[in-house]
């Protein structure tokens, strides 16, 4: 057992931690992120990309494979089409 004045500490900073990008996409079901990604993603490219990820599940590197590029570029690729989608989702209020 901890600490009483560690517990609450802790207690205090959980409450103020906000959701992560994964806390995000798992309230929605997968055509729900497939229909984000197509509306907020303008690059047919990267929706294909990001929808491989994030709606099927691929690893960076099956990506890479399937797409011809590094696993890094695909990393790169990813974050920047998630970051772009991410906060269309926090505009209308899913954070």
């Amino acid at each position: 057992m901890q600490p009483r004045h560690l517990s609450r500490g802790l207690f205090r900073m959980e409450a103020n931690v906000k959701k992560t990008r994964l806390d995000i996409y798992s309230d929605f079901a997968n055509s729900q992120i497939d229909a984000a990604i197509n509306e907020w993603v303008h690059s047919e490219r990267d929706r294909r990309i990001l929808h491989l990820k994030l709606v099927d599940g691929l690893t960076y590197e099956k990506i890479a494979e399937l797409e011809n590029m590094s696993p890094k570029r695909i990393q790169k690729i990813v974050w920047t089409a998630e970051d772009r989608l991410f906060k269309h989702l926090e505009l209308i209020g899913i954070d």
